[in-house]
């Protein structure tokens, strides 16, 4: 999961960029960059949050009408200052790259690459795959000029190569902006235009709400299998180059994206208001006596408040949380995330107090974060605690760019309820039902059909995830995060 902007403007873009990234950190706190062009390419990358690494000579310093923002979390590489993106290439032309998503067959590209096309990728980060193989089908081409036929053919040939979920935005020096979402559209990505009574401006990005801040409008999905060229004329050329089933990831809907955000037209916020009740439909089967309903802050609140209204219960916000703390859930290190809850969230002792308290949360991953909110709600003299998930149980690794890549950290994994809720100390754990998840994604948008429910029901819509597969991940993946720890200390 990371955030991606791409603009194309009039004006220095550097300004609007950061607020782009200010508007999608939610996505990815491990590290940010911006890449801006006015003949040359002007770069600031580093690790932390994006107030905390831009500063005003940046902004001086970053010049140019055309840039690239990227906010990311490392599923691929350990997270150093080397992984984050943009990334450049200075050939064919040169070219700056940021994507959303994760390379499933990455280790393979990389050596392809450099045997191959005797090409060197110097990071762990998986953009820098797709980045060398666009790169050399452009360069292959021998375009002196490059025309929509050149950028569609090097996105097939991405296509044909890279595999996983994965959306991207690439600006080629002298010659446009480009953006594509992988054939079956796992990761958002959308974009809009903005008139200033001269030539338009563009903007790309990862959720909508981007956009709006950016006071971007017109806004349009990029399709599965799609590419968008925004010329040097400013100009828009697009196709659709494959005809797979689009599938986008269900947890944008469930976490990821903001509530004020449309993923694939389906508003979040709806989305959640629907989940509520259809998991309030659930929690009245088991006649469990509450007394509040308190919300796991923030993307809890709005099922939340839903399942109060359709139970009749009080519904008190008895959780309070620090937002200078950041997303427990993506935080690299499971210590860092455990000792991290305390911090982030406190608890208001009298409305829990001999309640029966019901916690509504959007998701239980590892089972710490819960666990550590349960015993907190316990201290403060809760007489009995449930734990009410809107989404259903996570059982399987996600290879499409979410942090949970290794089958044994899921508290739901060869579990039933009753053991899962003893691992997270609760009375009892009340799921949603993955079809009632579909569903409340489908009323906002009936068209869509397909989902990537994988990390739900292992299902992976790229039908090339192999048992090595994930076991090659799930090695990186513990290999990577015990090398952080290691930086940590």
């Amino acid at each position: 999961m990371c955030g991606i902007v791409g603009i194309y403007a009039t004006d220095n873009v550097v300004k609007d960029i950061y607020q782009g990234l200010l508007a999608i950190q939610h996505r990815g706190q491990d590290s940010a960059g911006i890449v801006t062009y006015d003949g040359r390419f002007h770069t600031k990358k580093g690790n932390g949050l994006v107030r905390d690494i831009f500063t005003a000579e940046n902004f001086r310093r970053l010049k140019g009408n055309i840039g690239i923002g990227h906010t990311r979390y490392p599923t691929v590489g350990g997270g150093s200052g080397e992984d984050a993106q943009p990334f450049l290439v200075n050939s064919p032309f040169g070219i700056i790259m940021a994507h959303n998503g994760n390379v499933i067959n990455y280790a393979e590209l990389k050596e392809t690459i450099f045997n191959k096309y005797h090409r060197l990728l110097n990071s762990d980060n998986d953009v820098e795959a797709i980045l060398n193989i666009f790169a050399q089908e452009l360069a292959e081409q021998k375009a002196k000029k490059l025309k929509p036929q050149h950028i569609f053919k090097a996105v097939e040939g991405v296509f044909s190569q890279v595999k996983g979920g994965y959306s991207v935005v690439a600006y080629i020096a002298e010659q446009g902006l480009v953006a594509f979402r992988d054939p079956f559209g796992i990761k958002p990505l959308v974009y809009g235009r903005q008139d200033n009574g001269g030539l338009p401006s563009y903007a790309i990005a990862s959720e909508s709400v981007c956009l709006d801040i950016m006071n971007f409008s017109h806004i349009k999905n990029v399709e599965a299998g799609q590419v968008v060229f925004i010329d040097q004329n400013r100009k828009i050329h697009t196709r659709k180059l494959t005809r797979c089933a689009h599938t986008p990831c269900l947890f944008e809907w469930v976490y990821f994206a903001r509530p004020d955000s449309f993923i694939d037209n389906v508003n979040v916020y709806d989305c959640r208001v629907h989940l509520g009740r259809f998991l309030a439909d659930e929690i009245k089967k088991h006649k469990l006596d509450i007394d509040v309903v308190v919300p796991v802050p923030d993307s809890a609140r709005d099922a939340a408040i839903e399942i109060a209204r359709a139970l009749d219960l009080k519904y008190r916000e008895a959780l309070v949380k620090n937002r200078y703390i950041g997303r427990t859930f993506i935080m690299p290190a499971d210590q860092t995330r455990r000792s991290s809850v305390r911090q982030k969230l406190n608890p208001i002792v009298s409305e829990l107090k001999g309640k029966n308290v019901l916690l509504v949360d959007d998701s239980i991953v590892r089972g710490h974060t819960s666990r550590a909110i349960v015993e907190m709600v316990r201290e403060c003299g809760a007489k009995k605690v449930y734990f009410g998930a809107y989404s259903p149980p996570l059982r399987f690794p996600c290879v499409y760019g979410i942090d949970m890549q290794t089958k044994t950290e899921f508290v739901a994994r060869n579990a039933n309820l009753d053991q899962i809720a003893k691992k997270i100390g609760v009375d009892k754990v009340i799921y949603q039902n993955l079809e009632l998840l579909k569903k409340a994604v489908n009323l906002g948008n009936d068209k869509l059909t397909n989902f990537c429910a994988a990390c739900f029901d292992g299902i992976y819509p790229t039908g090339d995830v192999t048992s090595e597969i994930l076991k090659d991940i799930e090695k990186k993946r513990k290999t990577d995060k015990e090398n952080q720890l290691e930086l940590n200390f």
